[in-house]
């Protein structure tokens, strides 16, 4: 397996891409310290999932914008799981409103920049003190920050462009000891796609996919797995799309 012995942080791991993370990870040895905001039932049952499986996880609800909450996540994590961390898969994250440069206020702004972009430093800044040599850190951009995402969607195209860079600059500051990547997904089927996509558009970027299809959480698992594994031991600063084709950068 490729994380027997090792311990992983998984931000925002109740739902979706998180949780499919976390799952995927604990599949392959890791233990699994899983945070939730809001998603308590997700991450309550990922972690009986890999309890039942044979491994070790917790969950810990806290909001990863606020420091302490994160210093919390990182002590329980070394307490209970490994005093040495390995892994960091931040997928903290979202909209929050679909709203254009007009519409929002400055208040809007900073919650979106805050959530998407503060998380991970703040998430970043507790767990590299405490992380192995050879570890890894998986972050989660977006098609958006490619792109500068569809409508009402500035600040978190933003917030991802800038995830994006931090992981470029990331890569050079802590390597060689640790690796630091992101993703940018696409058109994943997650609750942020049903809450702010209709269905017909939708529908119609699966259409014009060359693999005709929305993308599932387990794609972005998959690859958020590999990236954080020693498989991709020579692999540090990129950001790796996964829109089943709609966009090639």
């Amino acid at each position: 397996m490729k994380f027997a012995g090792k311990t992983a942080i998984v931000t925002g791991g109740g739902r979706d891409i998180g949780r499919a993370c976390a799952l995927r990870l604990a599949e392959e040895g890791a233990k699994v310290a899983i945070n939730y905001h809001r998603s308590s039932e997700g991450a309550d049952s990922a972690v009986r999932e890999i309890i039942a499986n044979g491994g070790q996880a917790f969950a810990l609800q806290g909001d990863m914008t606020q420091s302490a909450d994160v210093a919390a996540l990182v002590a329980r994590a070394r307490e209970e799981l490994s005093d040495t961390l390995d892994v960091l898969v931040h997928v903290t994250g979202g909209l929050v409103a679909r709203k254009t440069i007009a519409e929002m206020d400055e208040a809007h702004w900073h919650t979106v920049m805050n959530l998407n972009t503060t998380s991970f430093f703040l998430a970043v800044k507790a767990v590299t003190e405490h992380m192995s040599n050879g570890g890894a850190i998986v972050g989660l951009a977006s098609q958006a920050g490619r792109d500068g995402g569809g409508p009402g969607s500035l600040p978190y195209a933003a917030s991802k462009g800038a995830v994006m860079t931090f992981t470029r600059g990331l890569a050079k500051e802590l390597g060689p000891n640790i690796r630091v990547n992101s993703v940018c997904p696409g058109m994943i089927d997650t609750d942020f796609h049903n809450v702010f996509t209709k269905p017909e558009v939708r529908q119609h970027v699966a259409g014009i996919a060359p693999l005709k299809r929305e993308g599932a959480p387990i794609d972005v698992a998959n690859l958020v797995t590999y990236l954080a594994s020693d498989e991709a031991a020579y692999i540090t600063g990129g950001n790796f799309d996964i829109n089943g084709g709609v966009l090639f950068s």
